[in-house]
């Protein structure tokens, strides 16, 4: 508890303050860096840790982003933002085998985990969705934001051991692009034929707004496909992304 007492000093802070500085996700990072591993999730060690990320998701509802932000710092804070109450929501319905096991019959009109209102940033309540698909997506022309997203599940991108800030928000996604598309249990990348992920499936108006998709992913793989290669898109592993 005096640690907690401690980072609450540390970390704390009002929407009021955050019009002259932008958010701290230091103790998001150290959440991360302890609790994942190569990428898959210790989500009994963020169970230990609870009260530590229920700090952290206190602070990102009190300080939703400033008009005085950067687009960087705005986008950093919505990825750590989803990121963080997906794991708080994976926690409180622990055992899991998917994040899609969480029921939601007695909640009228909401079918999916993702479309739980259980987010109060500021004065507004969100799901999930609304973080994706009604921010991100909607205010970011940021197409690489899917590989920093990640729904709690195997084919989900890798999470990354560190917060996303806005001063290192262009070298942390390019990054994870990379990784992504170098990733063989996610993508299988060959010179005439690709098998990757069902989210460029999904999502593929995102990745194809200004280039093709061969295009887009020639910027990132470390495999040169040619233009004609065939595609294919690979079945999504729902399983939760728990280290094992």
């Amino acid at each position: 508890m005096l640690l907690v007492a401690t980072l609450t000093g540390c970390f704390k802070g009002s929407p009021q303050e955050t019009d002259e500085t932008t958010m701290d996700h230091a103790l998001f990072d150290s959440l991360l860096r302890r609790n994942v591993q190569h990428g898959l999730v210790n989500y009994e060690g963020f169970k230990q840790d609870h009260e530590l990320l229920a700090l952290y998701l206190s602070i990102l509802s009190q300080n939703p982003p400033a008009s005085s932000w950067s687009n960087d710092e705005k986008l950093a804070y919505w990825i750590n933002a989803y990121n963080a109450f997906t794991i708080a929501l994976v926690i409180q319905h622990l055992p899991l085998e998917s994040i899609k096991d969480i029921t939601t019959v007695d909640i009228p009109f909401v079918h999916t985990p993702w479309q739980i209102d259980f987010i109060e940033i500021g004065e507004t309540t969100y799901n999930l969705d609304d973080i994706e698909h009604g921010i991100i997506r909607k205010e970011f022309d940021e197409p690489r934001i899917h590989f920093a997203l990640v729904c709690a599940s195997r084919s989900c991108p890798l999470l990354r051991r560190e917060a996303y800030t806005g001063e290192k928000l262009e070298q942390q996604l390019t990054e994870q692009a990379k990784l992504f598309l170098s990733d063989h249990d996610r993508n299988v990348i060959k010179k005439d034929t690709i098998k990757i992920s069902k989210i460029f499936q999904w999502y593929r108006d995102d990745f194809t707004t200004n280039t093709t998709l061969i295009e887009f992913l020639n910027q990132y793989s470390q495999v040169k496909i040619d233009t004609n290669a065939t595609i294919e898109y690979l079945e999504y592993d729902w399983r939760l992304n728990t280290a094992e």
